[in-house]
């Protein structure tokens, strides 16, 4: 199984209004491969602190084993060499099982305890399929990341990629998305 880079975001959401909008861009992204749910956890409270809950993955069962093999893998690799590996890839897999995906119920409860009624709140793990064959060519070349971060619309005006309207519009549109 082949895993692209791997981004969680987490996003916060003041008097939701939810119409299937987000889930419905996501599974446009993941049918045509570019990016991938590994797994979501929603939580809502509503204005009387009622809680509604959703977790969703957009992998299988036996994807999201393999991956929770993976990275348990890679974890028991780096803390016991070979040894290590098969018993990460072997606890890695039963972890994603029992739980259901990656993001546990605790994650759920943490992020309940934080969030205000009639607010929601979102983690999602999010596989970005797009640039595996860009990583692997960054590879073959000798290449490393040595940093990774998404630039703000207003550092593109200093940058003079955008005007300072546009950009004003994009960062209010991205500090009300998040």
């Amino acid at each position: 199984m082949t895993i692209g880079p791997v981004q969680l975001l987490v996003l916060g959401f003041n008097r939701p209004d939810f119409h299937g909008e987000i889930r419905e861009e996501l599974q446009r992204l993941k049918d045509n491969d570019v990016v991938r749910v590994i797994d979501a956890l929603a939580v809502q409270k509503d204005a009387q602190g009622n809680v509604s809950r959703l977790h969703q993955s957009q992998l299988s069962g036996e994807q999201a084993a393999e991956f929770g093999a993976l990275v348990g893998g890679l974890i028991g690799l780096g803390a016991a060499g070979e040894e290590g590996m098969e018993a990460g890839a072997e606890l890695g897999a039963e972890t994603v099982e029992e739980r259901g995906g990656v993001l546990s119920d605790q994650e759920a409860w943490d992020v309940l305890a934080e969030i205000p009624n009639d607010t929601a709140a979102a983690l999602i793990l999010l596989e970005h399929r797009w640039a595996i064959p860009l990583r692997d060519a960054i590879a073959r070349a000798g290449g490393f990341r040595l940093a990774s971060e998404f630039v703000s619309p207003l550092d593109l005006v200093s940058l003079g990629l955008v005007r300072a309207e546009e950009a004003e519009a994009l960062a209010s549109a991205d500090s009300g998305a998040v």
